[in-house]
């Protein structure tokens, strides 16, 4: 066999055995002798090197021909796919690579990916983390597991690097897409995704958008945290947490208020207390009252949160207490005795009372349907009793005026005279004077 000199193609040609003729159509030049050249010998002996596995290079059907300045680029793919099959074949595994699969109880000759290690990894956890509390518990043996998970979770991401030269990134976004496509589509329009009236295609099509970015959203974070758990280890640390806080939450907190209390006592924060040695006197005003809802009760009233009833009532009392003093400022502002037309504004001021007290009638119904006890039930509220009060209120307001007038009167009055006795008393004292001067 004679390599082709006239084809100058970056390609690999093969030779027609029938004929006996280079396939280029280019060159004469026959395989007479059928030695194979030189150059394919190297080949073939490269190739047995990297797999291991080359049993028969040459076949009936064909030959490959490789071109003297074409070795290179003629070689280069299957490089890149021998490369890929090294990285993820079991048997090219470092001594620590397996040993780390074998701690793991992974099947070293089979991929696995990262949700298979992570839960491997879970599963060893739970028979020899210390906290644990099994009987298999062990803390150098959990040391030499999370060892194992970090090296076997960054061959992983060396393997999933290797991988991308072969398959980019616009062939998995192409594979999504497809896969996102909603089947059976009946209408050009959202998509084509839901069915019946525009209105209700349009929602559903929102909504279909709304599950869509959450759906990506997770899967970005998803990617993130898995190459941050590769490249440091944080998703150890992650699921442990998660771990501890979902099966062992009651013990941590437990442990948690132990170690907050034995502290306290440390500093002698428990010393001299004014009820130590004494029973709780939590229930003396109602030893029947359930202690979960009292202590409820006491929680919300100590975080300024009340119960309904609890705010319509004062709710109710502040504006009867407002209504009331609207009325009593209003009779206060007429004339004693009224006149004909300060009768005739008082009994309009009385309708928009009445108007105003029944409106607050219907906020006492509300507060007797949610109040919890029977003896906390309120009336509804008089008009006729309401105005007699304003009434006799504002006539108690007057004459208690009156009586302050009268008062006042009186003490002015009093002063006028005392200072016209100290004039006079004045008087006389100089006249005294000036005779006893004059003797």
């Amino acid at each position: 066999m004679s390599l082709c000199q006239k084809n100058t193609y970056p390609t690999m040609q093969f030779i027609n055995y029938k004929n006996k003729r280079c396939s280029c159509k280019v060159c004469p030049t026959f395989a007479s002798t059928g030695d194979p050249h030189p150059r394919w010998n190297d080949f073939c002996t490269s190739l047995k090197a990297a797999t291991g596995a080359v049993q028969s290079i040459m076949s009936c059907s064909g030959l490959l021909c490789l071109h003297r300045g074409d070795l290179h680029r003629a070689l280069l793919p299957l490089y890149c796919t021998l490369t890929v099959r090294v990285l993820s074949h079991g048997r090219r595994m470092s001594p620590s690579l397996k040993q780390s699969y074998r701690v793991l109880q992974l099947p070293v000759n089979e991929d696995s990916s990262q949700a298979d290690v992570r839960e491997a990894y879970l599963r060893m956890a739970k028979l020899y983390h210390p906290d644990s509390g099994a009987p298999t518990a062990d803390a150098a043996l959990f040391a030499r597991i999370e060892e194992a998970y970090r090296a076997v979770l960054a061959h992983l991401a060396r393997q999933k690097s290797a991988l991308q030269y072969t398959q980019p990134a616009e062939e998995e976004d192409e594979e999504k897409n497809k896969g996102s496509a909603v089947a059976h589509r009946q209408y050009l329009s959202f998509e084509g995704v839901g069915t019946g009236t525009p209105s209700q295609r349009e929602r559903r099509y929102q909504q279909f958008r709304v599950d869509r970015a959450t759906d990506q959203v997770l899967e970005y974070r998803r990617k993130e945290m898995e190459r941050s758990a590769a490249d440091e280890g944080a998703m150890v640390e992650r699921d442990m947490r998660l771990r501890s806080r979902q099966i062992k939450i009651t013990q941590a907190v437990e442990r948690l208020v132990e170690d907050l209390i034995q502290e306290s006592m440390a500093r002698g924060d428990f010393r001299n207390l004014s009820g130590s040695g004494k029973p709780l006197n939590k229930f003396e005003h109602n030893p029947y009252a359930d202690p979960t809802t009292h202590n409820l009760n006491r929680i919300l009233i100590d975080n300024g949160y009340q119960p309904e009833w609890i705010v319509t009532q004062k709710e109710i009392r502040e504006r009867l207490a407002k209504l009331r003093s609207e009325l009593l400022e209003a009779r206060g502002r007429l004339g004693e005795p009224m006149r004909s037309h300060e009768q005739l504004r008082w009994q309009e001021l009385c309708g928009n009372f009445a108007v105003d007290l029944a409106k607050l009638n219907k906020r006492v119904d509300t507060f007797n349907l949610i109040v919890p006890l029977l003896s906390r039930q309120m009336v509804h509220f008089s008009l006729k009793r309401e105005v007699e009060r304003a009434l006799r209120e504002d006539k108690e307001w007057r004459e208690e005026r009156r009586r302050r007038e009268t008062e006042l009167r009186q003490m002015e009055r009093e002063r006028e005279r005392e200072t016209t006795q100290a004039r006079q008393d004045g008087r006389q004292g100089l006249l005294a004077w000036m005779q006893n001067l004059l003797k």
